[in-house]
């Protein structure tokens, strides 16, 4: 059984959670000024994932206090080709002033050459990149989110090894997308008939060595809005998964699960090798057939980073709280796995 959160703080007076399991909204109350763990050890970001069947857009502001990061990747489907620039801000420290909730706040921040802005009214997000340099050429995006689902994925997740240590997380899947960005000199835009976009919000305390696994999907199934979030690998995820569909914005909760990655004749992860994903529960059973594989290896001193974001297409089917089955073919989406020392 998994635990469903109840509305109060999420953090004791020790800087402890006081709960650990999941909701499908924010009901717990973030400050940054009760965390009670060494101030290096805070993270906090808000990333956005947009995008079609053909391009896609990564926006990523992220405060970890001994530094920060401000990133962009341009995805093309088509030619299964992907760019990714990621200017580092170092000691940061809470300088960003990320909102403590999604619902309400504005994010800004720049470095040379580079200026973001996620700005958060009642009806729609509107996110605002800019590079001066980006793969030899000026990047633009000018997008906005509309069509917010009812409910959302959120997990408070406590590290056992370390009581100050938590990880509260909200993912907003299936919002659609509108906009245009500038890649390359060539104009792209997105269209809300055939775009969406997610939001992956992170506050929290993490210990210094971690692997997490992550996916999700979005888009039209047989005329309702469809998706899903999956992931597991971090922290004490005992009193609740990550695991959830939603089906016209509303959430249905699932089990817990694994991706079963190939591996090549060397023992290492083929990362580009068709493979499955089923949940205990048996009420999620896809297949992922890769397309483009997002990698990036980072390795300064004590700080490393390995990163596997694979896009590609799900096949197959999930369970709603009814029992109504819902199949899908070459459904857009990720899995991702990744490591940190941070």
């Amino acid at each position: 059984m998994q635990h469903l959160l109840s509305a109060g703080k999420l953090l004791d007076e020790h800087g402890h959670l006081c709960e650990a399991g999941y909701a499908t909204s924010l009901v717990k109350e973030y400050d940054r000024r009760d965390i009670r763990a060494a101030a290096h050890r805070i993270k906090e970001w808000d990333y956005y994932l947009v995008y079609n069947n053909d391009f896609g857009v990564a926006l990523t502001i992220d405060d970890n206090s001994y530094m920060g990061l401000l990133s962009a990747s341009f995805l093309d489907f088509k030619s299964r080709r992907e760019v990714t620039v990621s200017p580092i801000k170092p000691l940061t420290f809470g300088s960003t002033h990320f909102p403590s909730t999604s619902v309400t706040g504005d994010i800004k921040a720049s470095c040379k050459g580079a200026e973001f802005s996620f700005d958060v009214f009642p009806d729609k997000r509107v996110l605002k990149c800019h590079f001066d340099k980006f793969s030899n050429e000026e990047f633009t995006a000018n997008i906005e989110l509309t069509d917010f689902p009812r409910d959302s994925m959120v997990i408070a997740t406590p590290f056992s090894e370390d009581k100050k240590a938590f990880y509260y997380n909200q993912k907003i899947i299936g919002m659609r997308a509108s906009g245009t960005v500038m890649f390359e000199g060539k104009q792209y835009e997105f269209s809300p008939d055939d775009s969406f976009g997610l939001l992956d919000w992170g506050r929290g305390v993490w210990t210094y060595d971690n692997t997490w696994y992550w996916g999700a999907a979005q888009g039209i199934i047989d005329s309702h809005k469809f998706g899903f979030n999956i992931g597991y690998g971090f922290g004490d995820t005992s009193k609740a998964s990550e695991n959830m569909l939603f089906y016209d914005g509303i959430a249905h909760k699932i089990g817990r699960l694994t991706f079963d990655m190939k591996h090549n004749e060397y023992g290492s992860i083929d990362f580009m090798a068709p493979y499955g994903i089923v949940s205990d529960d048996g009420r999620f059973d896809v297949t992922l057939t890769p397309i483009l594989d997002r990698s990036a290896y980072t390795s300064i001193g004590i700080v490393l980073s390995d990163q596997h974001q694979v896009f590609g297409h799900f096949t197959g089917k999930a369970v709603l709280d009814d029992g109504t089955v819902v199949s899908f073919e070459n459904l857009l989406g990720f899995a991702e796995k990744v490591r940190n020392k941070w």
